[in-house]
């Protein structure tokens, strides 16, 4: 909630930055009868669209659970993310349009010192906002408010080009207003679809920060009683919430009551270090008899020998039904991992005939 909060006090203060430029433009607008500063001032009207989706957003997903949404609301923060997008995108494309129209049909425009004075002053106010509003975005993780930040920033942008076009045309009564106008509008346009397809990646789901995946199997493999940590999945259902599973080998020998406190301590101490509900799955492991041993280094060697392989984990022979099973992780860009499997196979049954292997076949995630 305090998180929320945060969201929504900083979406607060954007609305009120720019309903305040709205103000002071209008007037000076209609004091001066520019025209330019009177639209300047719609331009901030419509910028305050953005925060007002964010606070929309932020309060939809911050909606409990219900039977249609067991996990949560967190990923509409995605969807305000994405609407903001496409309102730079647009932004984009209008001040292209515009400035295309500036180099076609050049009109005579007289710059005035208030005219100067008031541009500057809210390129400044929206530089600061823009600043501001992104850099809680990054420290509340909300990429509502990141996009919205980087909106009121192309902002500025946009008018400062016209401010430095004005300077220019003063100074040497060169008109380069529309030329700078479609070199920024396309770097807008870019960010903006740059901004679109990340929220559409974390949607879609993408994988988690290998910093972090890498801690969380750290602090598992301090337990004791784990002999390897494997197949960490994390699902993140918004900014705050992480779900995923994981499993661990142990020993074979193990009780089922001590898997329970065992597995019951993991995922206790994971949700208080990180907030993470984690489902741990358990991979039994038995390397005590020779016969054992044997066969898991024969594997091991015949591993070594496929770089395509990552890593097998989860290694288990049932000596009494003659039946062995273990897992292989391949990297993506791999193509010919079932012939790669049932060569090892074919390998192991040349040592080992008088068993069966079950084999699968895993990929290198971790997806959020």
């Amino acid at each position: 909630m305090d998180r929320n909060k945060a969201i929504v006090r900083t979406s607060l203060i954007g609305i009120g930055v720019n309903l305040i430029l709205v103000g002071f433009k209008a007037f000076v607008g209609y004091l001066s009868g520019s025209i330019a500063i009177i639209m300047d001032a719609i331009n901030n009207l419509s910028d305050a669209l953005s925060s007002v989706i964010t606070i929309i957003g932020t309060k939809l997903a911050s909606r409990k659970p219900d039977r249609e949404h067991p996990f949560g609301h967190g990923r509409i923060e995605y969807i305000s993310s994405i609407i903001i997008a496409i309102l730079v995108i647009m932004a984009g494309i209008a001040s292209l349009s515009e400035s295309w129209q500036k180099i076609v049909n050049p009109v005579e425009v007289n710059y005035t010192a208030v005219t100067l004075i008031v541009v500057s002053a809210g390129i400044l106010a929206k530089f600061l906002l823009g600043k501001y509003v992104r850099k809680k975005g990054e420290e509340l993780y909300s990429d509502a408010l990141i996009a919205s930040g980087m909106d009121a920033s192309f902002d500025a942008i946009i008018t400062f080009s016209t401010l430095a076009a004005a300077l220019i045309y003063l100074a040497f009564n060169l008109r380069l207003e529309g030329y700078i106008g479609i070199v920024i509008s396309a770097l807008i346009i870019k960010s903006g679809f740059e901004i679109l397809m990340e929220s559409l990646s974390s949607i879609i789901g993408v994988r988690v920060d290998d910093e972090l995946t890498a801690e969380i199997k750290s602090t598992i493999n301090e337990f004791p009683q784990v002999n390897g940590t494997f197949d960490l999945i994390l699902h993140r259902y918004g900014p705050e919430q992480l779900i995923g599973s994981v499993h661990i080998a142990v020993d074979d020998e193990m009780t089922a009551r001590e898997i329970h406190r065992l597995t019951h301590d993991i995922s206790t101490l994971i949700f208080k270090k990180y907030n993470i509900i984690l489902t741990v799955g358990i991979y039994a492991s038995n390397n005590s008899t020779e016969l054992s041993r044997k066969m898991n280094a024969r594997l091991n060697e015949l591993i070594s020998c496929n770089p395509e392989i990552l890593q097998m984990h989860g290694f288990y022979i049932d000596e009494e039904n003659r039946n062995v099973s273990f897992d292989m992780i391949f990297d993506y860009n791999v193509k010919e991992t079932e012939m790669i499997k049932n060569n090892i196979i074919e390998e192991l049954k040349k040592d080992f005939p008088d068993f069966s292997y079950n084999v699968v076949i895993d990929s290198n995630y971790s997806e959020s």
